[in-house]
């Protein structure tokens, strides 16, 4: 999407026609005009040139955003920063203190007798002038009404300034006639003609209607700017200087000179630059400004930094990975930009209105004046309805509407590590009744962990530790990381062995200080030691409970059991409890066992289990699950990008330095899943703001044009038009106040939880179908020891062409394979053997 700047904008009707002439232009496939940020994203192979020449030829001024090197933060901060409101106020202050005087003489003295100088005693034109003149002058320091209006309406494009424009200008005009006609008057003698114009000066009004909406327009343009309060905090945390290390030296370069490769370091204290990685030193860096984390984080050499991050303490050097607008910063900066110049579905039906908004209010507004003329009341009278038809109405609360909510709902999320890349995703994220997890990365840590140290009677937890230390330092297993990790934090340095052998499927054999160690399942443990019945009771719940039991032996004597298990993250039941409590049917993916995957499943809490669902296996799932509602795939983003697109709403979950995922449409930069419930109640938010904002916007016009054409004339009840474009001025800060109130959001505070049964009434249980014509092979394995050595002989086995799935035990040694087609043992058996296992026979 190519983004641009748009100058002259005013109002709905304004944006509406950019959208048009530009979506006319040969080659563009998309565009999405805001009126909030004054921008334009176009998609589509048109040039540049061509698309700029149709906004200038709709009346408007265009420029193309930044250059590509430029960084990110630089420009749009400056796009951003109220240009609007210090011109306003001069434009306010002005008009008000000639108001004043123009209030004194045509009401003050008028109607309440104040006194004016002797020389305005009977002379009615002098004080005809002097109003008029009075009102000139604020029509010249409020000139861009005009220009603007009359320039839309030239173009056959009317806004909200046309109709400002038309209203002033009507009041003016009529009396300025009723002037002249006084003058006449009063040179005739007929002094009671000379009253009766006098009371048909409408000087005051147009005066009045110009200074009350720019009352208006400088409070929307004050709300409007803190809207984007978020996005502007945002690129203030970029640092404009680092301090690079060139020919030995350390240099203060500015942000915009350090290159690719180039190494730079941070002092205790300072921010850093540019994403990099740490190549010497240490420290606690401080990532809430991108992740809303408060707590520090360990950083050493060989981990990744993230530009705009506090360093709390230590020296760090660096090397810059990514500068300029590929930090990560820039690239969040950008996410919450993009999703203010996109159009949120629900916006289309305000844009619809607001392009035939304001030719359908000045046809109201001339049939409303000839009506009052046909049945016989005052030219006055009728211009006056006329006029305030003109003035309360207001598009600008109907264009409003939408952005403003979706401007500061993104930038909510976005300092809470929440971002949504479009206003469509913000909106639909919220009306997700399904929510598919992926196990692996998502409701659990990702890697395998230390859960339960079991010693044999007589053995003591660091004597077993130690065994299994010595034993797995030379493994390259991913389950003898988990064992040395957890030894490390018991402070256990490995010892030496020798005469290690790694036995495929197996276990583990060593030698210590002249003894033998063994270490493996079950089965392989059990010829080298006596296991009591207590021992493997427990290793066996273990199992049960999706867990990986590693036996231990030292010569023929039993030392004990370690389980290791990839364990759901600390958040995980509670995030999925809040998706439940919300009315959303959760569901789990995975390509683990059964069994695991149900041990999983319990412990998170959810309402469904679908095990032995390979990567690309998962997309099909989430298109059967699209048939009973609005998807949201929940996955680390990597293997899951298939699922991620496939489903209605992608969620990236922990995406950290990689921000940029194309499959997701919302990215969560923390790895928590309690974000996930966080994202859905802050769109549900913005959607009921937005649908408060428009509801507002449509009872108004539907009350006020009415009440301001005379409708409600026999009840008593007329509108003057300082009154109406009074009502005007406010309506815009209505709605982009109360879209204000989102800031106030709790995203992490739970709500009352619905029924279930009303929520799942309409989600039927899912049943994976399987084909009717399938045939089942029973292969008998050795060599598989844990859970890996089942996903890697599962991926194998599903991997040839006519195998339909395979469930794959390592404890019972086999692999049940479901067959669609004719595939020869031997074809199955060669498979399972480059791999490294043994395969006995086959069933």
């Amino acid at each position: 999407m190519k983004q641009y700047n748009v100058t002259g904008m005013s109002c709905a009707a304004c944006s509406a026609r950019v959208e048009k002439a530009v979506s006319k232009v040969p080659g563009v496939t998309g565009c999405s005009v805001s009126l909030l940020t004054n921008s334009m994203g176009v998609e589509g192979t048109a040039s540049e040139q061509a698309v700029i020449a149709a906004v200038q030829e709709a009346g408007y001024g265009a420029t193309v955003k930044g250059a590509k090197n430029a960084p990110a933060a630089s420009e749009a901060e400056e796009q951003l920063k109220d240009h609007d409101t210090p011109a306003l106020r001069r434009r306010l202050i002005w008009s008000v203190g000639f108001l004043i005087v123009l209030m004194y003489f045509s009401m003050g003295h008028m109607m309440w007798g104040w006194p004016l100088p002797a020389f305005y005693n009977d002379n009615h034109v002098a004080m005809g002038l002097t109003q008029l003149l009075l009102t000139v002058v604020i029509m010249v320091i409020n000139q861009k009404f005009f220009i603007s209006g009359f320039k839309s309406l030239w173009h056959r494009a009317p806004n909200m300034d046309t109709l400002v424009a038309l209203g002033s200008s009507a009041a003016f005009v009529y009396s300025t006639y009723a002037l002249f006609a006084m003058t006449g008057a009063q040179a005739r003698g007929d002094m009671d003609a000379v009253m009766t114009y006098m009371m048909d000066f409408y000087f005051e009004s147009a005066a009045m209607i110009l200074t009350l909406i720019t009352v208006g327009k400088l409070l929307e343009a004050r709300s409007k700017g803190r809207t984007t309060d978020a996005l502007k905090g945002l690129m203030k945390l970029a640092p404009k200087t680092a301090v690079v290390v060139r020919d030995g030296a350390e240099t203060t370069v500015p942000i915009e000179q350090v290159m690719k490769d180039d190494v730079f370091v941070v002092r205790p204290g300072e921010s850093i630059p540019v994403d990099g990685v740490v190549i010497e030193g240490g420290g606690a860096v401080n990532e809430s400004a991108l992740t809303g984390e408060s707590i520090p984080v360990d950083k050493a050499a060989g981990d990744m930094v993230s530009a705009a991050t506090v360093n709390q303490s230590g020296f760090l050097k660096c090397r810059a990975t990514r500068v300029g607008e590929d930090t990560t910063l820039s690239q969040i900066i950008q996410m919450v930009s993009d999703a203010a110049a996109t159009k949120a579905p629900i916006a289309k039906v305000a844009d619809r209105v607001s392009g035939v908004f304001v030719p359908t209010l000045i046809a109201i507004a001339a049939v409303t004046t000839l009506v009052w003329l046909i049945l016989g009341k005052t030219v006055g009278f009728a211009l006056a309805r006329g006029i305030s038809v003109l003035v309360i109405s207001c598009p600008c609360a109907l264009g409003l509407a939408t952005p403003v909510a979706i401007m500061v709902g993104s930038g909510l999320g976005a300092k809470n590590g929440i971002l949504f890349k479009t206003a469509a995703s913000l909106e639909e994220t919220g009306r997700v009744n399904i929510v598919a997890l992926d196990k692996t990365g998502t409701i659990t840590a990702g890697e395998p962990r230390v859960t339960d140290i079991l010693p044999a009677s007589g053995e003591s937890e660091e004597t077993l530790l130690r065994a299994a230390a010595a034993l797995e330092n030379k493994s390259e297993h991913p389950l003898a990381k988990a064992v040395m990790k957890r030894a490390g934090e018991a402070g256990i340095t490995a010892e030496d062995v020798s005469d290690f052998q790694a036995l495929p499927g197996n276990g583990l054999t060593g030698k210590r200080a002249g003894r033998t160690l063994s270490g493996g399942n079950y089965a392989f443990i059990s010829n080298a030691a006596a296991v009591p019945e207590d021992v493997k009771a427990r290793a066996e719940a273990l199992s049960e409970a999706g867990k990986t039991p590693l036996y231990f032996a030292e010569d023929n004597r039993l030392l004990g059991v370690i389980a290791v298990a990839d364990v759901i993250k600390e958040d995980s039941p509670q995030a999925v409890r809040a998706l439940r409590d919300m009315g959303i049917r959760v569901v789990m993916l995975t390509g683990d066992n059964e069994r695991t995957a149900r041990a999983i499943g319990a412990q998170a809490g959810v309402d469904e289990v679908i095990a032995g669902v390979l990567p690309e296996g998962k997309e099909s799932v989430i298109r059967r699950l699209k048939e009973q509602g609005k998807v949201a795939m929940v996955g680390d983003g990597i293997n899951d990008a298939p699922a991620l697109t496939r489903a209605d709403i992608g969620v990236a979950i922990g995406a950290g330095a990689d921000v940029a995922i194309d499959a997701a449409d919302v990215v969560l930069m923390k790895s928590r899943l309690s974000d996930v419930p966080a994202a859905i109640r802050l769109s549900r938010a913005t959607l009921r703001n937005i649908h408060e904002n428009l509801f507002w916007a449509f009872f108004y016009n539907t009350i006020g044009i009415p009440l301001a054409a005379g409708v409600f004339v026999p009840l008593g009840l007329t509108l003057n038009p300082m009154f109406g474009a009074a009502a005007m001025s406010l309506s815009s800060f209505c709605v982009v106040s109360n879209a204000l109130r989102l800031n106030l959001f709790k995203l992490h505070a739970a709500g009352r939880p619905k029924e279930r049964a009303q929520a799942e009434a309409h989600i039927p249980e899912t049943h994976i179908e399987k084909e009717d014509k399938t045939m089942t092979k029973t292969m008998k394995i050795t060599g598989m020891m844990c859970g890996h050595c089942e996903a890697t002989v599962k991926k194998t086995l599903e991997a040839i062409e006519g195998v339909a799935s395979a469930a794959v035990s390592h404890e019972k040694g086999t692999a049940v394979v479901t067959l669609t087609g004719d595939v020869s043992d031997d074809t199955l058996r060669k498979a399972v053997e480059d791999k490294g296992y043994d395969v006995t026979g086959i069933e």
